[in-house]
């Protein structure tokens, strides 16, 4: 377009439009789904808890975020509250509370949990007693006292009377954890750190 002056001069405005090619937009698109899908891979998880095996520490519903780097340098700790690849339904992932690990010895004792003959103080529990599950159908029929194979770890239900748990199934492999949990993100009143 171009207009003159009063001096006879004609002056030019160009408008020019910067877009940005579409390959750049595909670019960010496809680097985004690519560093999400990493980050789910290689950093955390996220996890539906379905049932109340966990109870009061997690609740039926909670939505988790598991953490998997941590894994990769140090295995799975007393304590802990893990994921794991349910040995009784294939992809099913369960989450439970790691009592024992390798080389320590589970016992149960008037409903109490004892590891390496010292009672655990478990607050967690809410009271609720801690009793053999060798005697249901389909069990591993674990008898105590009960040394906890190298490579495993042995997880429990803070809900001890309502939670199929290594008492139920056994001890669980190191390599089928596949996070720590570390939070609740949803609902928003479970929101906290574990």
């Amino acid at each position: 377009m171009a207009r003159h002056l009063r001096g006879g001069e004609p002056v030019t405005w160009r408008v020019e439009r910067h877009v940005a090619p579409r390959f750049w937009i595909l670019g960010a698109v496809v680097l985004g789904l690519v560093g999400a899908f990493l980050l789910r891979t290689f950093v955390f998880g996220v996890y539906y808890v379905p049932s109340g095996s966990m109870l009061d520490t997690i609740h039926e519903g909670d939505l988790l975020l598991g953490e998997r780097v941590s894994l990769g340098f140090d295995d799975p700790n007393p304590g802990d509250i893990v994921t794991f690849n349910s040995p009784l339904e294939e992809g099913e992932t369960l989450v439970k509370r790691v009592i024992a690990v390798g080389g320590q010895t589970i016992d149960l004792r008037d409903g109490v949990v004892y590891v390496d003959g010292e009672a655990l103080d478990e607050p967690y529990v809410g009271g609720r007693p801690t009793e053999s599950l060798s005697d249901l159908a389909g069990s591993e029929g674990i008898t105590y006292p009960y040394v906890v194979p190298e490579g495993t770890v042995w997880v429990m239900g803070d809900n001890r009377t309502n939670s199929k748990d290594s008492r139920y199934f056994g001890p669980v492999s190191v390599d089928d954890v596949t996070s720590r949990a570390r939070f609740i993100y949803w609902p928003i009143w479970d929101v906290r750190a574990l």
